[in-house]
């Protein structure tokens, strides 16, 4: 096992995709299980804090330490599995998920969780419920995960299966190889019913494997995850629709959502059942037109959407598709329209290039993201859009916004130019935040907590509960050495 303490060979474990930087004594680079087990358990007798670092594109510096040492779970990444007859694939956590995708493709097969940032860790991406597009219709990683192989704070390992251990109402037991049982008391707060990553997954009855998935490297180190696949489509139909008037892209999004849950409730094969439904603003436009030049000149808001289709049913969906863009005024002829698996790569690019151009903005300036990963139940969407427009138009600060309105889950990113426009966005951000809560609905719905969202946390969910996943922390990682930091402030651990 390597282990590397000089400044020069552990710098990039001390940054993340925010900007966010912290310091650490040593990055160990562990080969095996065994391995993690054996610097677990030395790190809990001597009370030395752990921090599990994936691939770095996180974006809100949970990878990133606060003394202590690293481990870092590049090494393991092998794909020990993929099952096409049953479906299933077994990884070790620090696969590449482009990587992965690539391998189950040439299968004929899907694994639909698609974060923008694709050269993440599928470790990460279970550690933090990550989603993205494909979301809209097949929800976040959590309905992927079969089984997970944990190693604990003590060096203990825990194997869980889905549908294995289920807790009876609030109470869960867990039992670990070596024999130790653990009694946990799960939380009573009540989650917003919407796409959520905001702190531990707790409700009564619950699976074991959920509050593991989205716990952001605090209750133990995955080394191993049993994955659900689906059958590739024969066909994808994408396209990007040009709006002269931002109320008829909104209003196109509503419907789009309406129409696709009708249908998927009814089980409706010919009809249109969106796979992804995206949103970019004028401003977005604008940042991406020196890449994208053919982009309409008249356009004031876009819309990516995607659907699943066959050679029987193509036609017929793309017919209702266009009679939709019809009837909400979206511009036929400048649309995008992939008519092969190359264009629609190329669509795919166009609505990711957007994170990556925010994401070089803030690093060429030198400062932390100001990004909002809210999200609201459908209903109040329009409401929240329009209170975050709002909330930077009226401080002047340049912004961008885009993302999975199809989910009601909005990326507005602030692009302040110097110190004091980051102050102020900051205070924006903690507005937007307020409002979303007092909306019913999560400060975070894709990127998790990490360190720069714990005070968000506990606006939230109240201190009692917040403290209450404090407990359940200490009842898996007694010494408390595991991702202090993240998800639950520091304080509550004093």
């Amino acid at each position: 096992m390597i282990i590397k303490t000089s400044a020069d060979e552990i710098q990039n474990f001390l940054v993340d995709a925010s900007n966010y930087s912290g310091f650490c004594n040593a990055v160990y680079f562990p080969e095996n299980e065994s391995e993690i087990a054996s610097i677990l358990k030395e790190a809990n007798e001597n009370k030395t804090l752990v921090t599990v670092s994936g691939n770095g594109t996180g974006l809100t510096g949970a990878r990133v330490p606060e003394g202590g040492i690293v481990i870092s779970t590049e090494k393991l990444n092998k794909i020990i599995e993929i099952n096409k007859n049953e479906m299933y694939a077994v990884v070790q956590p620090g696969v590449i998920l482009a990587d992965f995708q690539s391998e189950v493709n040439k299968l004929n097969l899907l694994y639909p969780p698609d974060p923008t940032e694709r050269n993440c860790f599928i470790g990460a991406t279970v550690a933090t419920n990550a989603s993205g597009e494909k979301t809209f219709k097949y929800g976040p990683t959590r309905n992927f995960v079969l089984g997970l192989q944990l190693i604990l704070p003590n060096g203990e390992m825990l194997n869980l299966e889905r549908g294995e251990f289920r807790a009876l109402g609030r109470r869960l037991k867990l039992k670990s190889e070596e024999g130790t049982l653990y009694n946990l008391e799960l939380p009573e707060y009540e989650m917003p019913k919407t796409k959520n990553a905001s702190g531990y997954y707790c409700q009564k009855d619950m699976d074991a494997i959920d509050l593991f998935i989205g716990s952001e490297g605090t209750l133990g180190v995955i080394t191993k995850i049993k994955l659900k696949l689906i059958p590739q489509p024969e066909k994808i139909f994408s396209c990007v629709i040009f709006f002269y008037d931002e109320s008829n892209a909104l209003s196109f999004i509503q419907k789009a959502r309406e129409i696709s849950y009708e249908n998927r409730k009814a089980n409706k094969a010919n009809e249109i059942d969106a796979l992804a439904l995206e949103f970019f603003d004028l401003n977005s436009l604008k940042f991406l037109l020196v890449d994208y030049p053919n982009i309409p000149s008249r356009s004031k808001a876009a819309v990516w959407f995607e659907q699943e289709a066959n050679s029987g049913n193509e036609d017929m969906i793309i017919n209702k598709w266009m009679e939709l863009i019809s009837d909400l005024n979206g511009d036929e002829e400048s649309a995008w329209v992939a008519l092969s698996e190359s264009d629609r790569k190329k669509i795919e690019e166009f609505r990711h290039s957007i994170s990556a151009k925010v994401n070089e903005y803030i690093s060429i300036h030198h400062m932390k993201k100001l990004g909002t990963d809210v999200a609201v139940p459908d209903e109040k969407f329009n409401e929240l859009y329009y209170f975050c427009r709002n909330e930077v138009e009226t401080a002047g600060i340049n912004y961008v916004v885009y993302g999975h309105f199809g989910n009601s889950h909005i990326h507005l990113n602030m692009l302040p130019k110097n110190q004091d426009e980051y102050l102020i966005g900051k205070n924006i951000y903690n507005n937007i935040c307020r409002k979303t809560i007092e909306l019913k609905g999560t400060i975070s719905a894709e990127h998790g907590i990490g360190k720069l969202k714990t005070e968000y946390l506990l606006q939230m969910y109240g201190r009692k509960n917040v403290a209450a996943m404090a407990s359940l922390k200490a009842s898996l990682d007694q010494n408390l050495i595991l991702g202090i930091g993240n998800i639950i402030a520091k304080e509550f651990f004093i």
